[in-house]
């Protein structure tokens, strides 16, 4: 009995081993890939579209009421101790430093990290990856790489897209509709905001688009792989699993990134 448990252990183990060692693999491959001619300019130009260019509505529409929800919240917070005056500097540094990135990150995981699985998945379960090889066509470097490097441009695009609106709808929460003067907030968001600060959230938004990318390609890459179902199943569990597991690591990855940071 004991013994059972054991090897059920053991082979638990070895698959986590086994599938850290894939996935890195993956992303080394992926990567190296990005600067063997020729260069995919035309799927780079596609991919940079569809994440960044498709998502700036949902990022504007996240940013504008993060920032309108920071303003309210901190008001009511700041209020108590006579310093709502500070407006400016709380949601400023807020959004910049944390929510920022985060948040994008998040929503360009539901929009495009979604897509990226099921595509990729599609092309796995109807063989179209075998006939890539087939015609002696690296999968990898054809699917995963164009859209690493269309990750690494849009997520800070996108990021400095939300701190700017995110700003602003505290702006509106805090200036137009609870009364702070307007040249009060902006000042404190100017004094407060320093270059580390921009340079920080920049850098987790470097990070967070290799975390997501690479989750969501290997898991629509090796959609035969995922335990519990294989055709249009396996493709639905493999892109459930790509999202909640960018979610995981992007909320991981901002704190480690933070801790060293602080």
């Amino acid at each position: 009995m004991e013994m059972k448990y054991i090897e059920k252990l053991g082979g638990t183990t070895l698959g986590v081993v086994e599938s850290i060692g894939r996935i890195v693999l993956f992303f080394i491959s992926g990567v190296a890939s990005i600067f063997v001619g020729p260069f995919q300019v035309d799927k780079i130009i596609d991919h940079t579209w569809f994440i960044g260019a498709k998502s700036l509505f949902v990022i504007f529409l996240t940013g504008t009421f993060t920032g309108m929800v920071l303003g309210l919240q901190g008001y009511y917070s700041l209020v108590k101790f006579g310093s709502e005056a500070a407006l400016g500097s709380a949601v400023s540094l807020t959004i910049i430093r944390e929510l920022g990135p985060v948040l994008s990150a998040i929503m360009i995981t539901a929009r495009a990290g979604s897509a990226m699985a099921a595509e990729i998945g599609v092309m796995r379960i109807s063989e179209q990856i075998d006939a890539l090889k087939t015609m002696q066509i690296n999968p990898i470097r054809f699917l995963f790489s164009p859209r690493i490097v269309a990750a690494l441009i849009s997520f800070p695009l996108l990021t400095a897209i939300f701190d700017v609106v995110g700003i602003f709808g505290g702006y509106l929460t805090g200036s137009l509709m609870l009364g702070i003067n307007q040249a009060i907030y902006m000042d404190k968001v100017i004094e407060s905001v320093e270059m580390v600060d921009i340079a920080g959230g920049f850098l987790k938004s470097f990070v967070f688009a290799i975390v997501v990318t690479t989750i969501c390609c290997y898991r629509g890459y090796y959609t035969h792989l995922t335990r519990g179902g294989f055709g249009a199943k396996g493709v639905s569990m493999a892109t459930t699993n790509s999202v909640v597991q960018s979610c995981i690591f992007i909320l991981i990855v901002d704190y480690i990134i933070t801790y060293f940071l602080v």
